[in-house]
């Protein structure tokens, strides 16, 4: 059977010849589907009059009734509201804090100005007080606290000293009064690095360093490397060392723990370990950093006469011999003694000017010559060591600038500082050296990874 439907119920149905005889079950079939036909077009009519309402809806949805059309035209209308302030409750006298950041060049006065001090009787306490004399050493960059009132009357004042205390200035019943107190501080580790154009001191300044570490690492490699004359633009250097703070304030820098220098080439390190009395320096491998005389005096010079057989003496203008070294340097910069040892002579003494001459064990002393002065209390028989000031470069008796005059004497025979060998330190001792060498892979990961960076990372 082969049967279409084109949706038409007058569409003719042609029956095969062959299956007429079954003619009575071809009508059963055709009864069915007209059935069927009957109830889908039942079904299209309840679909179509259960949507008629919600045609309806949607008509009204989109044109609802009494819809204004027309443009609405706007007025503004301001008016003035009487507010009522409430009386204030807090005394305009209340004390409270201000702080100010100390800059280069800044005065106490001018401190005091900034945080609107207004206050005669204070300011006479500041200036005739001898308590608070650490409050005119200012160091940039330090926090200076106030409590004032709105009046510009003093209340307290706060200052973090670079000793690890902290000056307090308070006013009482009977007036001022100043105190000190030390501080709780938390350690940190501080690394930078920088490279040598000009000095030490300049390269420093550039990586944000202050002159307590630069004087420091000259110690540490003083037997090492001649700071007065080995220096190269080019030169690099590597510390890691202690920063103490206050709250988050940087109050002072501590201990060099471990540094390295490169100075034409050649790789000096020093690592710190506690090892015997105070601890020291050693290199990577062990070797005590410390020597029996520092290489010079002085921090910072420049050499301006060898030590020599003969020369043409400045001031008295005859050949004569010079035993010893003239380093030129400011008057006033500090000499420090170059190994332990016991002063046996402290004054004036013909063409040395002011003279200390120092003692040391095994036959070795020193002297130093032209001072502008000794240090405080400095006396003959005093016990000294090594990197002590003893006094200050001057131009005392024969010379014709501001120079200090060294000399090295063994057995009373004088001999050229910069070529005699000095005995070091002692070694790591071999019970320690396990705990040794654990401290110094840390330390050289440490200095390994700034080597190279004009940077400062805090830890």
């Amino acid at each position: 059977m082969c049967a279409s439907w084109s949706g038409q119920e007058t569409d003719p149905i042609e029956v095969s010849p062959r299956l007429a005889a079954k003619k009575p079950r071809k009508t059963n079939i055709l009864a069915e589907t007209d059935e069927q036909l009957r109830r889908r077009r039942s079904r299209l009519w309840l679909v179509g009059l259960l949507s008629l309402p919600l045609i309806g809806a949607v008509a009204a949805f989109g044109i609802a009734p009494n819809t204004i059309t027309e443009p609405v035209t706007l007025r503004e209308v301001v008016d003035d509201l009487a507010l009522e302030v409430p009386a204030s409750e807090v005394s305009t006298d209340e004390p409270f804090w201000r702080e100010e950041r100390i800059q280069r060049g800044d005065t106490v006065a001018s401190l005091l100005s900034r945080l609107q001090v207004d206050d005669a009787e204070a300011l006479r306490f500041l200036r005739s007080s001898e308590r608070v004399r650490p409050l005119y050493q200012l160091v940039p960059g330090r926090i200076l606290r106030a409590v004032t009132k709105a009046s510009g009357e003093l209340v307290s004042l706060r200052y973090a000293t670079s000793d690890g205390t902290e000056l307090r200035v308070e006013r009482t019943d009977i007036g001022f009064k100043a105190t000190q107190r030390v501080l709780e501080m938390e350690r940190r580790l501080v690394m930078s690095s920088g490279e040598i154009h000009s000095s030490l001191f300049a390269a420093m300044d550039s990586a944000g360093l202050g002159d307590h570490v630069a004087t420091q690492l000259a110690d540490i490699f003083s037997a090492e490397i001649d700071f007065n004359r080995d220096l190269r633009p080019g030169d690099r250097f590597s510390v890691v060392f202690e920063a103490f703070y206050h709250e988050g304030e940087f109050v002072r820098t501590g201990r060099i723990v471990g540094s390295e220098f490169i100075s034409r080439g050649t790789r000096h390190r020093a690592v710190y370990f506690p090892d015997g009395a105070g601890g020291g320096y050693f290199t990577p491998e062990g070797r005590n950093l410390k020597r029996a005389f520092l290489r010079s005096p002085l921090e910072f010079s420049r050499i301006s006469s060898g030590f020599s057989e003969s020369r043409l003496h400045p001031v008295l203008n005859v050949w004569r011999a010079h035993r010893g070294v003239d380093y030129a340097a400011p008057t006033g910069t500090r000499v420090r003694s170059t190994a332990d040892g016991e002063i046996i002579f402290a004054g004036h003494q013909s063409g040395y000017g002011n003279v200390v001459v120092v003692r040391h064990r095994s036959g070795y002393a020193t002297a130093y010559g032209h001072l502008s002065g000794f240090s405080r209390g400095l006396h003959t028989g005093q016990r000294i060591g090594q990197g002590d000031v003893i006094g200050y470069v001057g131009m005392t008796g024969l010379a014709t600038g501001p120079h200090l005059h060294y000399e090295f004497r063994v057995n009373g025979v004088h001999q050229n500082p910069l070529r005699m060998a000095t005995p070091g330190g002692e070694p790591i001792t071999p019970g320690r050296r396990p705990q040794f060498e654990g401290a110094v892979a840390q330390m050289l990961e440490r200095l390994d990874l700034i080597r190279g960076m004009n940077l400062a990372l805090v830890n």
